[in-house]
């Protein structure tokens, strides 16, 4: 049995890894990759999605999505955490292929309603493709298997604002619509992901085992874990798109918990992601008004990387 699933990207150096993941895992079936802006604007995010599957030989349909917040105005792209390429600013080969001519949300309300029950969505960047989705066909929310989200933070503090994580402040109001859609949802915050550091020997393995593909990844990988090295003191870098699909795939290596999601879209505090755990009693009824989620509270690290490893390597 395979898990067919879309993933939702901004390719971005560590959306690389999981790319790659998708595309080199022999249990999963990526029906298809849908951009968003993020990391980089829409068409380089387009672009680099295109580039990463032909480079692993395989060709897989691109469909490019939002780009552009729903409501708030737009950020420069953080080209100092990923280049201005978004991929390290390394030297990338002529695409070949072209986009789907379907926009993203079209892309998935088509392919989840061809496949009623089995499609997983995974979401790696701004939340827009998922909202838009949302809007073209509220019944969708009935028709996914589950809906897998990189992002937030319960309890670890953000990496954008003292409070918010990049991809809940990039379109607030996009998260909350698509954390409160009530649909069968796991959140991998930063309270997992900072568990978890791919070091240059972790690095080297991968680029071994990943021919074209691989020299992509390291390279990119050398920028990236250069901004990690100076602002968090680490040496490596954080895999965060791939834990969500190490969550999808090994659950065991993480703690959730279930509770109510609420996504604070204005203030000082936008972006920020608010969990109240299922059954505990607030001042108030309001935290628990939003369809009960899974979260994961932490992961194990060590384990979570080695998998990581072996399935590119």
């Amino acid at each position: 049995m395979t898990t067919p699933i879309i993933f939702d990207t901004d390719p971005g150096v560590d959306d690389a890894q999981a790319i790659a993941i998708a595309l080199a895992h022999p249990d999963i079936e990526l029906l298809g990759l849908t951009t968003t802006y993020g990391n980089v604007d829409i068409d380089t995010a387009t672009s680099n999605a295109l580039l990463l599957s032909e480079l692993a030989g395989q060709q897989i349909p691109v469909a490019q999505g939002a780009a552009a917040p729903l409501v708030k105005a737009k950020h420069p792209a953080p080209a100092h955490i990923h280049g201005a390429n978004g991929l390290g600013n390394i030297e990338l080969p002529q695409i070949q292929g072209k986009a789907q001519t379907s926009s993203a949300a079209e892309f998935i309300v088509e392919q989840v309603n061809a496949r009623p029950g089995e499609i997983t969505l995974v979401a790696v960047g701004p939340l827009g493709n998922l909202a838009a989705a949302l809007q073209l066909d509220p019944t969708i929310t009935g028709k996914v298997k589950q809906v897998v989200v990189m992002g937030g933070s319960i309890k670890e503090g953000g990496n954008v604002t003292p409070v918010a994580e990049a991809n809940m402040f990039n379109d607030p109001h996009a998260a909350s619509r698509v954390l409160t859609a009530g649909w069968p949802l796991t959140l991998v915050g930063l309270d997992a992901t900072h568990r978890c550091v791919l070091s240059p020997a972790d690095m080297d393995r991968i680029a071994a085992g990943q021919g074209r593909l691989g020299e992509v990844l390291a390279g990119s990988y050398g920028f990236y874990s250069d901004f990690y090295r100076q602002f968090l003191g680490i040496d490596g870098c954080c895999p965060h798109d791939s834990c969500a699909l190490a969550w999808l795939m090994r659950p065991d290596l993480f703690t959730t918990a279930r509770g109510h999601l609420t996504v604070v879209t204005d203030g000082f505090a936008e972006g920020q992601t608010i969990f109240a755990p299922e059954g505990r009693p607030f001042l108030g009824e309001r935290w628990s008004e939003t369809p009960a989620v899974d979260v994961c509270l932490t992961a194990q690290g060590e384990q979570v990387v080695a998998w990581i490893v072996d399935v590119l390597s």
